[in-house]
């Protein structure tokens, strides 16, 4: 078995620095670091558990079956907060039939992006 120490996303978005206002300043996304310099450096986000690494430049639009999955406390809260932010809702807030609350969003280069609540009552917060 492969001993994982950490994880993270790697993004290579068509336009860096377009990518690092969506994550950073729409998304609110905290910074855990940054390398290199100019418009081509890597920003480097918290994920909960994991990391999103924005760097390089993608010479194409991105994979379609690549989507990002953000589980947060209040997705309401979070539609309102990145609606008035100007981002690309594709869905608002739903309680889909499995029971988890979830909105889908797109980032600048077209990548597809689960914001989940998971309810009090859900599965997924039961422990016998």
């Amino acid at each position: 078995m492969v001993h994982v120490l950490s994880s993270r996303i790697l993004l290579r978005p068509t336009d860096p620095e377009r990518s690092r206002v969506f994550y950073g300043r729409s998304l609110g996304l905290p910074v855990y670091r940054e390398f290199g310099t100019g418009p081509e450096r890597g920003t480097v986000y918290f994920l909960g558990g994991g990391f999103l690494e924005v760097s390089g430049r993608a010479d194409g639009p991105p994979e379609p079956s690549l989507a990002l999955w953000l589980q947060v406390a209040d997705v309401g809260a979070a539609y309102e907060e990145v609606s008035a932010r100007g981002v690309e809702v594709l869905r608002p807030p739903v309680r889909e039939p499995w029971g988890l609350v979830e909105m889908w969003i797109r980032d600048p280069d077209g990548h597809r992006i689960a914001v989940v609540e998971v309810p009090a009552d859900h599965p997924l917060r039961y422990r016998p």
